[in-house]
Order: structure tokens, then sequence, then C-alpha cells
């Protein structure tokens, strides 16, 4: 492990102050965050051995290369390690550098280009796009385990079929449940319902005909409809990463806490929302640095000329922090603790990256800005269940569009978000197919007068003269907006306040931790939450399965239902993308303003900040994998 001092003059006096202060205050993060670094140091020192008794003292062995260690924060700690029990980002960051899928997107091109990854080569497709059939490389083993009981485990292709099956076990309450369902994958859901209906374990000895193993190593999927993109669902180790059967039946009940994969990576230690530790897989097969960057890349090109042929990963750890204030992230990276600021906190984006260029005094020291529009969207969604804000009549849906009508976007980027993101007329993200940013809709509108006027027509005015609109029945009508206590979202819930202040409507803030509003969410005991989705495929579908009915209690959290939706939805599924598909995208679009089940906020200008040393860092837009692409600089390390 390398020990680290700040250079001289790294933090101005008073910022040095503060952070001096704030640590005091924040006793409990310091204090373990230094534990962390004394537990790794005993551990690097006990790792070399001293020189043997009796030697010549005039001969020394050679000095331990320092570990090459990434260290970042989260600032939304974990939920666990298990890929058919996630959906939150962070957890899909770990895992999709521990899991590996069929296929990888390549970390240079831009926006995307998918290539072979444990496969040995693109699928072979039938013509009606039905039958996918994938040729696995052999020699791809998971790391060491005890549920292998000391045989080295070779990954099949019955792995990925096991793997499959998971997310339509019951037992495993996969969120993403539902995203496979729709893929109409021939006999997994008759085996799901089978298990549900006889309350017996999920057969998973039982072949079905749509994902079977037609020998070691060949996989093939069958398909009740034509699903040209399913190739997407095939390139994301995060999630349809290989697991081993062994494994899971090893630590059943534990699985969120043993990941074992065939990655780059391997979990060493963890304490919970505190600190992940991984170290690299000593039985990772032989990889290597190669990409295909675009012609007129200069940056992507650069980087493939100095690192092409590089055997990865090429650090030997990887250590997160999860700390949620923004303050404290901040200043740990400009002390030199953190290697990479993953995410700069929006109120530091003037002071880093004032008009969106590296700051001189950051720019002296070699830190490096990295900005770009991310494919996503941040939003709010009502519970659609609920007697409040949820229904389809028409006062509902003057409710909701008034909420729309009153949030002022515009100020929440420019004083919330430092400007650092762009107004969202629909789910449709940058970067995603069918995203034009020139599309303009309601949804992008802030019309106060608009908003009160569409109240009072359908009756919620102030009819016990307290100040605060009713409901139309004469029930008072307060908002439960659901939140978390940390000051990150505390600028978001005044601004919320002061939206709804304007528009005479109360609201109480609810606040609770991410991982517990999150399982609130999908019990459907949330009535309004705010909070983003980060794409995960190039295609505009995934978006759109916010809103799917059937897709309700996983990704659909505000279980919106309305048929006209989903019978678009599905029609685009099959689909190839073009002319036809593109105007059903627009219906979509359009119903979605009417009924305002979501109301779509920004798509944010991403900024991270790289020390001097880190270098090959580069954001991928649709999957989460970049450790094993970077590597530290070891003659730029600060002194010991």
């Amino acid at each position: 492990m390398r020990a680290r001092r700040p250079a001289p003059n790294a933090v101005p006096h008073g910022v040095f102050l503060d952070r001096i202060t704030g640590a005091m205050r924040r006793g409990a993060w310091t204090l373990g965050l230094m534990a962390a670094s004394l537990a790794v140091a005993t551990s690097a020192g006990a790792a070399a051995s001293p020189p043997p008794a009796g030697g010549s003292p005039s001969v020394q062995a050679p000095a331990a290369q320092p570990e090459k260690v990434l260290r970042y924060a989260f600032l939304v700690a974990e939920t666990g390690f298990d890929p058919a029990q996630l959906s939150d980002l962070y957890s899909r960051i770990v895992t999709a550098h521990i899991f590996e899928s069929l296929y990888n997107y390549d970390y240079l091109a831009r926006p995307f280009k998918l290539k072979p990854n444990t496969a040995a080569a693109m699928p072979e497709v039938s013509d009606d796009f039905r039958t996918w059939t994938i040729r696995l490389r052999p020699g791809i083993y998971f790391a060491d385990d005890p549920a292998f009981k000391g045989r080295r485990r070779e990954l099949t292709a019955e792995d990925y079929v096991y793997s499959l099956k998971r997310f339509y076990d019951p037992a495993t309450k996969a969120p993403l449940y539902s995203t496979f369902k729709q893929e109409g994958i021939l006999g997994l859901e008759e085996l799901r319902v089978e298990a549900l209906k006889s309350k017996r374990p999920f057969d998973y000895d039982r072949p079905v005909e749509g994902v079977r193993a037609l020998d070691r190593y060949t996989l093939q999927f069958r398909l009740a409809e034509p699903r040209p993109r399913f190739l997407y669902n095939l390139a994301g180790g995060d999630t349809y990463g290989a697991v081993a059967r062994e494994v899971i039946e090893a630590y059943a009940g534990k699985t969120m806490e043993h990941p074992v994969g065939t990655g780059p990576f391997m979990l060493d230690r963890w304490r919970r929302s505190s600190l992940i530790r991984l170290v690299r897989n000593p039985g990772y097969r032989d990889v290597f640095y190669d990409a295909q960057p675009n012609p007129g890349d200069a940056e992507g090109q650069a980087l493939l000329a100095r690192f092409k042929g590089r055997k990865l990963p090429m650090i030997d750890a990887v250590e997160i922090s999860i700390i949620e204030e923004g303050q404290p992230r901040w200043l740990s990276f400009l002390n030199r603790e953190f290697d990479l600021l993953y995410l700069l906190p929006e109120e530091y984006a003037e002071v880093a990256a004032p008009h969106g260029r590296i700051a001189p005094n950051l720019q002296k020291q070699g830190i490096q800005l990295y900005s770009v529009l991310a494919s996503d969207r941040t939003m709010y969604y009502f519970n659609m269940e609920d007697p409040t804000v949820g229904g389809y009549t028409p006062d509902k849906v003057a409710l909701r569009r008034a909420i729309g009508l009153a949030t002022d976007i515009a100020t929440e980027i420019t004083r919330t978000r430092r400007h650092q993101a762009v107004p969202a007329q629909s789910v449709v993200a940058p970067m995603t197919w069918g995203y034009d940013p020139d599309y303009k809709s309601e949804n992008g509108d802030f019309d106060l007068a608009r908003a009160k006027a569409l109240l009072d027509t359908y009756g919620y005015v102030d009819k016990d003269g307290d100040g605060w609109r009713d409901q139309p029945d004469g029930r008072p009508l307060v908002l439960e907006i659901a939140s978390s206590p940390d000051s990150r979202s505390k600028p978001y819930d005044e601004l919320w306040k002061r939206d709804m202040d304007k528009l005479g409507v109360q609201i109480r803030i609810r606040t609770a931790q991410w991982p517990e509003n999150l399982k609130s969410a999908r019990a459907g005991q949330l009535m309004i939450w705010q909070l983003g989705f980060n794409s995960s495929t190039p295609d505009a579908q995934l978006g759109l399965e916010l809103m799917y009915g059937p897709a309700s209690g996983g990704q659909n959290l505000g279980r919106f239902k309305l048929a006209r939706y989903d019978e678009i939805y599905r029609r685009m599924m099959v689909l190839p993308d073009g002319p036809e598909r593109a105007a059903l995208l627009r219906d979509a679009q359009k119903l979605l303003t009417a009924y305002m089940p979501q109301k779509f906020r920004v798509h944010r200008i991403v900024n991270d900040l790289a020390q001097p040393w880190l270098i090959g860092f580069r954001r991928p837009y649709f999957n989460q994998i970049f450790w094993p692409y970077v590597d530290i600089d070891t003659a730029k390390l600060p002194p010991r």
C-alpha cells in the first residue's frame, strides 16, 4: 500500500480549518476511514517478509512494488452483491466488476459498440430475431471459493441458464424480473407460475425451450416474438452475469454477501455502508487492453496508443468508502485521500469547474476534469395507487400536471445544480435511440399561472380558509415527499417546498436512508419520490419500462397502468429501429406528458475529477465497467 501525505498548500488555510471542524462533527466517519487505512496498512506490512536470519548485511531483498489501489467514494450506500437481487446503481458498479456477461461495451467507442466478452463471437441470430445462439470461450474460470470444494470451476453454458432462471424464481424477488419477462423467453414464465401455484421450490432442473445449453459451451435462447435488441440483455454483467449454482446454494440466504464470479475483481472485505475492498482476481484469464475509439476521438486514440496490449486489470485493488455528504468527499479528494472524485458534488461545480473548465488552481496540481452529458434522467414519480395523487380521472390528472407545471426546473438547474444539467422533455435520455435534443413537450414547462388555473378548474381550492388548497371533497390536500436526511437532499426539499408554497399546496417531507426508500417504493408505500435513472442500454425501451404496467412493483415503482401505453410498449419491442418504431415512441411520450405519472426533471452533466497519477479513466455510458482500464502512475504519487 502507498502511504500519502498532503502536498504543501494543497488545501487553502480556510478550507483546512473547515475540514478539521467538519471532521470533529463527523467523528464516526473520520474514525472509520482511519481504521480502514490502518487495517490495510497492517495487512500490507504483514505481507512483506523480513530478510532471512544470517543473511549477508550487504545484500538486501528487492523492495516490494507498492500496491496499486484505486480509492474513491460512493455517495449512496450499496445494498449487496447478488446480481439477481439488485437494481441500484452503486451495487451494480461493484457486481459489474465481479461477474461477467456474454458481451461488453467497448471501453473507448462512443457512443457505443458491443463486442464479445465471455462469448467467443457475436451471436448467430435467426432472420425473425427469435433464436439467438451463442458460443462461449472455453477456459474461463470462477474465482476460487470453498463452495467448489478445492476444484477449479470452469464457466459453462449451464451457468448462464441457471443465472437467468434465478430472475424467475419467486424466492429471489428479483427487481428486474419484469425486464426479462417481457422478452418472452419460452417456458420460463410457466416455470415461475407453477412454483407460485404449487408453493414448491422453483424447479431449476427442468429444461425449458427458451434457454438451453446445447453443449458445454453453446447457449441458445428462443423467444416467443421477435426481439431485435435482445443482445442488450446479454451485455450487463452487473445483472445478468454468470453465477455458479454451487455458490448460490452454499450461501443460501447470504448471497448478497458472497459474490463469486469470473470477472477481474473479487470481494476482499466489506463493512456495510462503510467500506468495500476488492482485489484483483488471481485466476482471471489473460485479457489485454484493446478498444476501438472513433477516428476523430483524440482522447480515445491517445488512450489506445498508451495502453494497447497491457494485461488487464492494471491495478491491484479498489477501495470504496461510503460518504453521503458532499463536503467530506470533496475535501478528502483535495487532501489526496482519494484518486477519483466520482461525481463531483454539485455544490462545488463552480469552484472546481467554472464555465465547464477545470479551475486554474486544480489544473496547476495536475488534476483532470472529465465532463459528459449523462445518459440519464432525474424525475419524481407519483404512486398511481395513492388515493391523493394516483388515479386516471380528470381531476387526478389535473393535480399531477399542475404539480409538474409548478416545478421550477430552471431554478433547480441554475441554483441547486449549478448549471450542471439540461431540462428533460421526456423519459428518453441522451445517447439512447430516439433522443432528439430539439424535442419539446409540456413536461419541460414551468407555468405557475396555468398550474393554478388547473387546480381551480377541478376544485382544488381553499375551502376552509386556512390558506392552503383542499381536495375537491373538502379533505386537506397534503403531499408527502420521500427524501433522505443528508445535505445533498436538503436543497431539493427546500425547492420543493418553495414551489408548492407558491401553488398553495402543503407538503410533508418523509425522510429515510436511500436503501430504505427503495424498499418502501417497491412495496408501493411512497406517495412521491424523486430519484434518478441511468441508462444501461442504448435503447429508449429501458426508460419506457418505468411506466409499463406489467413491471409494476419492479422497475415501475409508480405502478402506472394504461392499456394504450402498454400496447405501444409491446409493439415497440418487436419492431426494428426505424420510422414506424420512432412514431410509436412519440405516441408514448405524448401519453406520459398527458397523464403525468412521472415528472422528468433534468439530464445531468456529470463531472468527475482524477488525481494526476490516475490515468486511463473514462466514464462509461451504458455499463459500469472502468476499473480494469485505469492505472496508477506510481512516479506521480505524493511523497511517502
